[in-house]
């Protein structure tokens, strides 16, 4: 029987640590200032998210997602003891992609030097249930024999859209650019427990503008209808959320998906390993293990280092505790998501 396997990860941060006191100094091109521009404090973000510090990319105007994703990539793809010119197909996940059209895969196909080589690129805008949404699709290529050598990537670059003032404070100190990185392939083999086990992805349109970033509307004419230097105006330009609705809901469909995903395998916590759950709000992750009666000793976290890092938090949290020595080569892996759309789900495999 063919399955999927994991046949190499990695991950990617910018050198920049933003810590919550730092934060508070930005401007809107994250240079600090001598006064306070943004009123939070250190213990006001630890209370309400558990993150200390985040990465951001420097401002100069010359970094993309796609560099973000090529340094993951790259890594993954040495892991896997392949060369770009293997790899078939690539999904990215992003909600920052390098620009509105074309996607950013076909940006990192040729960053990869694989342009020549025609291989599929699909990006898909799942926001942070991205990477499981992207698992599920290439499990179901590789398994039907489409894909060889599938790319799996989540990049996002964050810093440069963010409302760094007290207005937006409440989405601003939670975000952080990075990138994660699988490379998957076919294994022939009967183990039933081995490569990816499960996939599950499923939405709720009703909560889309819960969580959302307009930048432009197409209905409008023209498209983008704002001044950005005017503060009265600006505020499309910036994401904007329903903490509240967004809380209760990530909790109800991580929850909802991890149970589901146990139940529908047959697996009990005894086989697995690790519970990665996506970094969106450390309180978030933390009443999930709650509810879901999750033992705590096998819940991995990186939002206190990297804060959300939307598609690429699952394999970034995995790589960073890989590379601490904790996980490894065998290990089995609950992962559970949430994402704006509302979008969610999960998945289990082996590393």
């Amino acid at each position: 029987m063919i399955r999927t396997k994991i046949l190499g990860l990695g991950s990617y941060v910018p050198d920049r640590i933003v810590t919550n006191d730092e934060l508070t100094y930005l401007d809107n091109k994250h240079v600090r200032q001598e006064t306070v521009q943004t009123e939070t404090n250190d213990a006001w973000i630890q209370q309400r998210t558990g993150i200390a510090e985040r990465r951001y990319v420097p401002n100069d105007g010359n970094t993309a997602t796609s560099d973000l994703a090529l340094q993951a990539a790259t890594k993954a793809i040495a892991d896997a003891g392949l060369q770009p010119g293997d790899i078939d197909c690539i999904i990215l996940g992003t909600l920052s992609p390098d620009f509105h059209f074309p996607g950013t895969a076909v940006i990192l196909q040729k960053k990869l030097g694989i342009a020549d080589k025609n291989c599929a690129c699909f990006d898909i805008r799942q926001q942070c249930s991205a990477f499981v949404y992207g698992m599920q699709m290439a499990d179901a290529f590789i398994r039907t024999g489409m894909y060889k050598r599938i790319l799996l990537v989540g990049a996002e670059l964050h810093s440069h859209s963010l409302d760094f003032s007290t207005r937006g404070r409440d989405v601003m100190v939670l975000f952080g650019d990075g990138a994660g990185a699988m490379v998957l392939g076919p294994s022939e083999t009967e183990d039933a427990k081995s490569g990816i086990i499960y996939t599950s992805a499923h939405a709720d349109g009703s909560g889309a503008m819960d969580l959302y970033l307009k930048i432009f509307e197409i209905k409008k004419l023209p498209y983008v209808d704002y001044d950005a230097n005017d503060r009265e105006q600006n505020q499309t330009m910036y994401p904007h959320m329903d903490g509240k609705r967004v809380f209760l809901n990530a909790v109800r469909g991580m929850v909802m998906s991890t149970q589901a995903a146990l139940a529908k395998t047959g697996l009990t916590w005894d086989d697995i390993q690790w519970f990665v759950p996506h970094q969106a709000n450390l309180r978030i992750n933390e009443k999930v293990v709650e509810v879901a009666k999750i033992p705590p000793a096998k819940v991995l976290n990186t939002i206190q280092f990297y804060g959300n890092t939307t598609a690429a938090t699952v394999p970034l949290t995995i790589d960073h505790w890989r590379q601490q020595g904790k996980v490894k080569k065998g290990d089995r892996i609950l992962s559970s998501v949430f994402g704006s759309g509302f979008t969610w789900g999960a998945a289990i495999f082996t590393i």
